[in-house]
């Protein structure tokens, strides 16, 4: 028999959609094919896989939830209570009450010892075990991108669960959370009916240089007291190449200097802004001439930091 799905992702039957989520990328994360080599990993990865698919979906979770592991075999149109009180019926009272572990409380071993079976509970409901074509389930897997392959967009190879690899393109400018669909890519039919689609949830990993905030893309940029002083034209680094910007003289750090349309593309709309946030930088060890500069300096400037504006 089964797991029960929460039992595998690690929540209660109570968990909302944040946390199953969590859950879930966690045991990826942990169990996946590519990542973990030990034997028994792929089909723990299998597994989680499938109760997400199953708990991700609020209309087949309710499914489960009424139905228990049988969810996929009974009619649509059965009534959640009308289903109970015929299993409990069907069960003729016999032995005790027990928990079913789906939020119900019913007589006799259902599908276990009293054999009960589903198919004569199904026919009390004047039908058979559904047996018409089914399309296949959507199943969702992360796409983990550095800035620079979500910036470009362009071809990747993926391990789907059960160790599938598929060839997607990616579109240039996806941000982080967002939902690629392939269509047909997803869980197989029955008797003759489509393929579900498989989304592909866009995470942007984390970048020595840039943090991205929807489609603006945030850097650090570097100055000599000099350059924030007197102002400057620098070269930067962004993910679509190098180019220059230009420091106003008096440039103090915290300022954001703005590049517009330079931040991630958007193929329906207006680009983000590549943002650089001064900080001023001192030599480490200054040469005697160096030292020398700053101690005319020194003597020279009013300038007092602390009550500057």
């Amino acid at each position: 028999m089964a797991r029960d799905f929460y039992e595998v992702l690690g929540v209660g039957r109570h968990a909302d959609q944040d946390e199953i989520q969590r859950a879930y990328r966690k045991l990826v994360r942990a169990y996946h094919p590519d990542v973990n080599k030990d034997p028994g990993a792929e089909d723990v990865f299998k597994e989680v896989s499938e109760a997400y698919a199953v708990l991700s979906d609020p209309e087949t979770r309710h499914r489960y939830d009424t139905f228990g592991p049988d969810f996929r075999q009974v009619p649509p149109d059965v009534d959640p209570a009308q289903w109970a009180r015929a299993r409990a019926g069907a069960a003729g009272g016999r032995g005790s009450p027990r928990q079913t572990g789906f939020g119900e409380e019913v007589f006799g071993g259902f599908g276990g010892d009293q054999g009960i079976d589903l198919e004569d509970l199904i026919g009390m409901f004047g039908g058979r075990r559904h047996r018409g074509p089914m399309p296949g389930a959507d199943q969702e897997a992360e796409l983990t991108l550095t800035v620079e392959d979500a910036y470009h967009g362009g071809r990747r190879t993926i391990t789907l669960p059960g160790g599938r690899r598929l060839d997607v393109t990616i579109p240039p400018g996806v941000t982080d959370g967002q939902r690629i669909r392939l269509t047909g890519q997803g869980g197989h039919g029955s008797d003759g009916a489509g393929p579900g689609d498989l989304y592909l949830i866009v995470r942007i990993a984390d970048h020595p240089r840039y943090r991205v905030d929807g489609r603006d893309i945030h850097t650090v940029l570097r100055l000599a007291p000099w350059e924030a002083a007197l102002g400057a034209s620098v070269p930067v680094i962004t993910p679509g190449g190098e180019t220059k910007l230009t420091v106003p003289a008096g440039s103090s750090s915290g300022r954001r200097l703005r590049l517009r349309g330079r931040g991630m593309p958007n193929p329906r709309g207006r680009p983000g802004d590549f943002l650089a946030e001064v900080r001023i930088m001192v030599p480490p060890w200054p040469t005697a001439a160096e030292r020398k500069l700053f101690e005319q300096l020194a003597a020279t400037s009013n300038f007092d930091p602390r009550r500057a504006a």
